[in-house]
């Protein structure tokens, strides 16, 4: 049966838009909200995602074993679309003030809140809707792509909601959650989909558990070379995508205005644009990015996304006029799907796809949460003392290091002998 004619595709490329829709909109605005509305500085906001950070370390390592043991079930997702729910009431009523009165705490206590909903909880839902993928036999890749034409719309739409009234972001996601709490109800586990979901055939239903045993964990993760190599290639890329990320929209706004072009208002409305027509470009690439990983294999895309990812951060140290930071924010379009399909594509081939959640949670969510603990404040603080071109030369510096060095240690993906146990040397 073609793919696009079945409901179960569209039901989860919708939960993949409206998770992503908020996911876009907390990356591409509350750094503009923390500091026109809220009033922090940039170290304060770095310390904001130090702690979201943080917090994912500690939830990551519980999500990914439970997640795997659950296989289809859903209470975690559902656990996830009920924190986004409350975003709108918390970030209005209750950050706000906290973060007006006091900074510091104010930083902590959300940078909680949005690892619940995003830094920890996106794991549960990659891993859930990958899974997915294999029980109803559709492909990760076009799946996912609705998170794209989310952030495509959750940037262009949010930049007129911003422009009229900066805190309706939030509310805006509180509707998501509401529609991913209806979407999930809607998703029906029938009794094979287990086994093709887990490639085995002692489950028989929806509603077992799948059992790991602590061999299978240890050989797919700290005992797996291809584990830790691939957890340092994401500390360099995917960590570092986030960090670049987090007050890039303030240093563009900030050039709009040093060089003329408007007001900071104006400059603002012009980046929700530029991430607008960046991920419209995004989901064209990921329509083609399942079959080129699958002939050039998802090492090399890795490798890829995070050369990708240097030339960027290197362009903005040293041609930040508007136009060419345009250009570069417009050439993170080919950095995404690259990162987004080669990380599954990999996990699922070298590793046991009994614990792919776990492998996924670990060697992806929470390698790349310990990276941006340590580099957003860290971050944070040179954008502060040194200014923003001569951080990103430090940032692009460790990239280069950081993605050259995991690629050494992973073996690659086009040839899948079983699976390593040996020690790291």
């Amino acid at each position: 049966m073609n793919t696009l004619k079945r409901p179960v595709f569209w039901n989860f490329g919708l939960l993949y838009f409206f998770y992503f829709a908020t996911w876009q909109l907390s990356a591409t605005f509350l750094p503009m909200w923390l500091q026109d509305v809220a009033h922090i500085n940039a170290t304060n906001i770095g310390l904001l995602n130090t702690v979201a950070a943080l917090a994912a370390l500690v939830l990551q390592p519980v999500f990914g074993p439970l997640q795997d043991r659950l296989g289809l079930r859903k209470q975690l997702f559902y656990f996830v679309t009920v924190c986004i729910l409350f975003a709108g009431p918390l970030f209005n009523w209750v950050f706000l003030p906290i973060l007006r009165s006091n900074a510091v705490l104010g930083a902590v206590v959300a940078g909680v809140y949005l690892s619940l909903c995003l830094n920890g909880g996106v794991g549960i839902v990659e891993a859930y809707n990958e899974r997915s993928s294999r029980a109803y036999r559709f492909e990760y890749g076009h799946a996912r792509l609705f998170g794209s034409l989310a952030g495509a719309t959750a940037s262009f739409v949010g930049g007129f909601m911003f422009t009229s009234g900066q805190s309706s972001i939030f509310w805006a996601m509180t509707f998501c959650g509401g529609m991913l709490i209806a979407l999930i109800s809607l998703v029906h586990v029938p009794r094979d989909a287990v086994e093709r979901a887990e490639g085995v055939a002692e489950v028989h239903s929806a509603q077992e558990s799948v059992e790991v045993t602590k061999e299978d964990f240890a050989a797919n993760t700290w005992r797996n070379r291809s584990f830790w190599g691939f957890a340092i290639l994401i500390i360099g890329s995917a960590t570092m995508y986030d960090v670049f990320d987090q007050q890039f929209a303030n240093y563009f706004s900030g050039h709009f205005v040093d060089q003329g072009m408007g007001t900071l208002a104006q400059g603002e409305a012009l980046f929700s644009r530029v991430v607008s027509v960046q991920i419209l470009l995004e989901a064209l690439f990921m329509i083609v990015m399942p079959w080129f990983i699958n002939k050039i294999g998802a090492k090399r895309g890795l490798v890829i996304y995070g050369t990708i990812l240097f030339v960027r951060v290197l362009g903005c140290a040293f041609i930040p006029n508007v136009y060419m930071l345009v250009f570069w924010r417009l050439l993170a379009s080919l950095e995404m799907p690259f990162m987004l399909i080669s990380v599954m594509k990999y996990i699922t081939s070298v590793f046991d796809k009994k614990v792919s959640a776990t492998v996924y949670m670990y060697g992806f969510g929470t390698a790349k949460q310990i990276g941006v603990s340590i580099f957003s404040l860290g971050m944070g603080a040179l954008y502060t003392s040194l200014g923003f071109r001569h951080a990103y030369l430090i940032l692009a510096i460790a990239i280069a290091v950081l993605v050259s060095g995991g690629a050494l240690l992973m073996r690659s993906d086009r040839v899948r002998p079983p699976v390593e146990s040996v020690a790291v040397v």
